[in-house]
């Protein structure tokens, strides 16, 4: 960076009601040049300093710094745009009939692909094979749940990806049958997650989903996360077909986000062409592997036992130690962040065993625990002596407390997303939403975080509650630790970029229950507004 004394008419200086940095500090203004930071304090001293800067009184009572989901599905967001959607289906008569309709346009042979269902939402007899056979006689038809951790499909579809019996389920995962012992079309956990990741090519089902669609849909998706304050995300699961999408995006201008990926351990050997090293708007910041299934599913592998959804009692584990091992290994040899999704207590316990068994060099970077859910105090312990990040859930316990509670009971949901424990323990943690499982927006997470509590007032472990400003830097300065990007992001001082929020109301002097429904103003990136309210939104 140029000296901030030379060239001030290049200078923007950003005036507010109130400004958290984020440091520590509360500037009355700061001033910006080539998308980055140069200084920071009074009214007065900037514009002494920078006399021929423009000016710009943001309106809001807040800014703080953009927000950062650290662990999104933002390309599946995308792609479900350009599939059938069926996030607002009531019955099973609604899921078919939207199958049909896209059935009816594409070329026979094509795949058909819902997604975004909530089987638990629909009355009626459950979604599977047969009913998919109606759908059409000449595609593969198949729907991917909401969660992602599992999908159901047709006939053509299971005999597409090789499936003819429970007994070709993978290990880690299961082919669910019918009262006469046939493939009822589900796929659980590993046996969906090797269909829709299969290691050294582009997913067999992506054929229809082409480039040019998909990258308005990301666009758009991009848009509507600016509304909502984020001016950078990780996207968790990137192959090929997710890599194409985000270089094609940034290729032509359209990515106005920052991005940072997770490689699937699978493509680790794989050339997919993208660049290490840092880079303002696009880069790849580790390699992503899975241990356990979901924690709102009742998947996740714990110590002790629970009424898991699989039939099992302590949940599902997707991959084999000596697989996990090996892979986490390799990955850290080559010098990669790793980043594992784990949920459950054992799942974590099993990620820092691995942790614990590498050389020095393979420590060098920072890992990443996804999800982090289920955690106590040794965990805890484990993972600062490690220096490992954890990436939990923002809004899960808001969203999905009654249910945590009913799977894991009260004891282990005062121990679930536990972010005021993590903190106290010193832990640099992240913020996530896991979009498109559930809305992105940052300010539902920072209302569940303080409030720790469900839309009915239900408490859900309120000992793990935290401030609104320790919140807002988990969403920030956190995230960017996560993806390594800590001395270049996650607040407001000079020689960071100038990436910020403003919010209509100050977060810290209104009820902690109606923090979700305070308005962004206006969302930028590098300095440039990128999306501003119109009176017509949130």
């Amino acid at each position: 960076m140029t000296d901030p004394a030379i060239h001030d008419e290049d200078t923007t200086v950003f005036e507010a009601s109130r400004i958290l940095a984020l440091d520590g500090t509360e500037p009355e203004a700061f001033a910006v040049r080539d998308g980055w930071i140069v200084d920071t304090g009074p009214r007065e001293k900037l514009g002494a300093r920078f006399p021929s800067a423009r000016r710009v009184q943001l309106d809001g009572r807040l800014v703080v710094p953009g927000f950062n989901d650290a662990h999104c599905h933002v390309s599946q967001a995308a792609l479900a745009r350009v599939r059938v959607d069926l996030s607002d289906a009531r019955d099973g008569d609604d899921v078919l009939r939207a199958l049909r309709a896209r059935a009816a346009v594409c070329p026979a042979g094509e795949w058909v692909i819902g997604q975004a269902l909530d089987e638990s939402r629909l009355t009626g007899e459950k979604i599977g094979r047969r009913a998919l056979d109606t759908v059409s006689g000449e595609h593969p038809v198949l729907i991917i749940h909401y969660s992602f951790h599992r999908a159901v499909a047709n006939s053509a579809a299971l005999d597409r990806l090789g499936y003819r019996d429970s007994s070709d389920a993978p290990a880690g995962g299961q082919l669910t049958t019918d009262e006469q012992g046939r493939l009822d079309g589900w796929l659980i956990e590993r046996a969906w997650l090797d269909a829709w990741l299969p290691g050294t090519r582009r997913s067999p089902f992506e054929t229809g989903d082409h480039l040019g669609g998909r990258i308005a849909a990301l666009t758009e998706v991009d848009n509507d996360l600016h509304q909502l304050g984020i001016t950078s995300y990780c996207d968790a699961i990137v192959g090929p077909a997710e890599h194409e999408l985000f270089m094609a995006a940034h290729e032509r201008g359209v990515l106005t986000p920052r991005v940072a990926m997770l490689v699937w351990y699978s493509y680790l050997r794989d050339d997919l062409s993208v660049p290490l090293e840092w880079a303002p708007h696009l880069r790849v910041s580790g390699i992503k592997m899975m241990v356990d299934g979901a924690l709102s599913g009742g998947t996740c592998l714990c110590q002790r036992p629970y009424p898991s959804s699989t039939g099992t009692n302590n949940g599902l584990q997707i991959v084999g130690d000596d697989e996990f091992r090996e892979c986490f290994s390799s990955a850290a040899d080559a010098g990669h962040r790793v980043a594992v999704h784990a949920n459950g207590d054992l799942a974590i316990a099993k990620v820092l065993d691995v942790i614990d068994g590498l050389p020095p060099a393979a420590n060098s970077v920072r890992h990443r625990i996804e999800h982090c859910s289920i955690t106590d105090p040794g965990l805890l312990d484990r993972i600062r002596a490690n220096r490992v990040i954890p990436v939990p859930f923002g809004a899960f316990p808001m969203l999905f407390g009654e249910q945590l509670v009913g799977f894991y009971g009260e004891e282990r949901a005062d121990w679930t997303c536990a972010h005021r424990a993590m903190l106290d323990a010193g832990l640099d943690v992240a913020g996530s939403s896991d979009f498109p499982i559930v809305p992105a927006d940052p300010l539902l997470a920072v209302q569940s975080m303080v409030t720790r509590r469900t839309p009915t007032g239900m408490p859900v472990g309120v000992r793990q509650q935290i401030s609104v400003v320790e919140a807002l830097q988990v969403y920030s300065t956190g995230s960017a630790h996560a993806t390594g990007e800590a001395d270049v992001k996650g607040t407001l001082r000079p020689g960071q970029l100038a990436d910020f929020v403003v919010l209509g109301e100050d977060l810290t002097r209104i009820s902690p229950g109606r923090i979700s429904q305070v308005p962004v103003q206006s969302t930028w990136v590098g300095g440039q507004c990128v999306w501003q309210l119109t009176g017509q939104e949130r």
